[in-house]
């Protein structure tokens, strides 16, 4: 019997012509395939966890040999590893247990079925939530004192993929400390591995959406009173976006369903109706035809991710990105909460709420790019804490909340700052552009030859640096710019004079180079972005 190529099977089924009902057996293919296959596939654990085709890498016997490395890694850890785990011995993982969950892609349950297996069968406790967003494994991590989280989710890739995610005991992300024994023990185990015959699943099953509002109130992140009151005395129309993702169903439950809340995408949809699953300008189309012919005084639109880690607004006049509501949000802590901390970027994040940072006397602590850097500002007993922790890829999170990526941590946010100063988003950001002046971001890149992949692409880059001193001039197309500061933890980023920047960062697995520049004219973008190549090539 022919074998099956399930990339192509996937093709038709994310292909124009795909019709739900007629091509029904196609995607019946693919879960066999996943639950049947014994191939093996090569296990890459980055801070975002493994993600794979369904049906071809992403398997149930796949994902038991990932269940068996975490498992062997309590078993085996030196007390390094178990600092970074949160945990003293193997014995607290049994004790404590672990919450697994999925979003709504195929099979998710079967999956989490896997892993359950192999831990229940090693006596450690499980908790099992069904459908959940990202920032509830940590919110029931941190409520139900768990040692840890599975979360089978690819994020915001296509319909395609699956992944697993797996959060320690302080409910972040999983640093390279964990992550590449969870990559090494899972090729290894991977080469000999048989498929083993599920045994009894006797897990707990938890409420993750009480879990996360418990949570939230707890912690005092969020001023419920303020936002309740907004949206019930207040002239608001609130459209929410889920795109067929975990989060449905999660800002009526926080908000006690109100009346002015339009929910949009909320249908079982493991194939996402074709699109791309993000929180895209193109995705907001949904959210702007109804909020363009809004007459209330105030409009709020957000569109979620399938796993509810990404964010992005729209108020009825304008789309409004991370690079922007990070900057507003970082704005309202300081100088409406009147709360006291720093504020964490990643490096490749617009510099607006560095210029705003600066002028309020507040430390920034710019990171790599990658949430599990914003560790350090985000747990219990940090000194100082980050007010707000954000990056340009749509993710925030905030002082004594998750320590990921928290969505409905924004929406919650965008509500309360909009109920406390009487403003919509867009008008809080005028007042800002107004005191602080504007940035306009943009990215760019270049593909490079592939011998230059890793140490070799990471060396060109880093010779930047010896051009771009601070104090030194670099002509940008008819100008010639002071370099006011050099920034050297994830690539190279040149900060000016007159606050523009440019940052040029390597692909860690692709030869490509990525540039970000941000400008007060926007028609500089064109020539930061020659100046950047040029200093590239020498």
């Amino acid at each position: 019997m022919p074998k099956i190529n399930i990339s192509k099977i996937w093709k038709q089924i994310q292909s124009p012509d795909f019709n739900p009902t007629r091509d029904a057996k196609l995607v019946e293919q693919v879960k066999e395939a996943a639950i049947t296959s014994t191939g093996a596939a090569n296990v890459s654990f980055g801070t975002s966890g493994w993600r794979g085709e369904i049906g071809s890498e992403f398997t149930l016997k796949n994902i038991q040999v990932v269940a068996k490395a975490i498992l062997q890694i309590y078993k085996e850890a030196d007390a390094a590893t178990l600092e970074a785990l949160g945990v003293s011995s193997f014995e607290e993982l049994q004790t404590k247990g672990l919450v697994i969950g999925h979003d709504n892609r195929l099979l998710g349950k079967e999956f989490c079925e896997v892993v359950a297996d192999q831990f229940i069968k090693a006596s450690v406790k499980v908790y099992y939530g069904g459908e959940m967003p990202t920032p509830e494994f940590s919110a029931a991590i941190e409520l139900l004192g768990a040692a840890c989280s599975v979360n089978m989710t690819p994020s915001h890739n296509p319909s395609d993929y699956n992944g697993i995610k797996f959060n320690p005991a302080d409910g972040g992300p999983a640093g390279a400390e964990i992550t590449d024994k969870i990559t090494e023990h899972s090729n290894a185990i991977m080469k000999t591995h048989a498929w083993e015959k599920l045994g009894n699943i006797s897990w707990e099953i938890i409420d993750p959406v009480k879990i996360y509002k418990s949570f939230s109130e707890k912690q005092g992140t969020i001023k419920y009173g303020r936002i309740l009151s907004l949206l019930s005395k207040e002239s608001i129309d609130l459209v929410c976006d889920y795109v067929h993702g975990s989060t449905r169903g999660r800002p009526a439950a926080l908000l006690n369903n109100p009346q002015c809340l339009t929910n949009l995408r909320t249908e079982t949809d493991p194939l996402f109706g074709g699109v791309a699953p993000e929180p895209s300008s193109k995705n907001l189309a949904g959210i702007k035809k109804v909020l363009d012919s809004s007459k209330s005084r105030f409009r709020l639109g957000v569109i979620f991710d399938p796993d509810g880690d990404r964010i992005r607004f729209y108020d009825g006049t304008r789309e409004i990105d991370m690079n922007s509501f990070g900057a507003i949000a970082f704005h309202y802590m300081v100088t409406w909460r009147k709360e006291e901390g720093v504020l964490a970027k990643s490096v490749a994040t617009s510099n607006f709420a560095n210029i705003i940072a600066a002028k309020l006397g507040i430390p920034v602590m710019e990171t790599p790019v990658g949430f599990k850097n914003f560790r350090p500002w985000l747990k219990r007993n940090a000194s100082p804490k980050a007010l707000i922790a954000f990056e340009e890829s749509d993710g925030i999170t905030g002082l004594n909340n998750t320590l990921e990526k928290d969505a409905l941590f924004g929406l919650l946010l965008a509500l309360e700052i909009m109920a406390v100063t009487g403003k919509n988003l867009g008008e809080y950001l005028d007042l800002l552009y107004t005191e602080f002046g504007r940035l306009y971001p943009e990215r760019s890149g270049f593909d490079v030859d592939k011998s230059l992949v890793g140490a070799p692409l990471l060396e060109r880059v880093q010779k930047i640096a010896e051009a771009a001193k601070p104090g030194s001039q670099i002509g940008i197309g008819s100008k010639n710019k002071v370099v006011k500061e050099l920034i050297t933890v994830d690539g190279v980023k040149i900060i000016f004079n007159d606050d523009s920047w440019m940052l040029v960062r390597p692909s860690g697995t692709e030869p490509k180079v990525r540039i970000y520049a941000e400008c007060r004219d926007i028609q500089e973008k064109d020539d930061m972005f020659a100046t950047a190549k040029n200093l590239f090539f020498g």
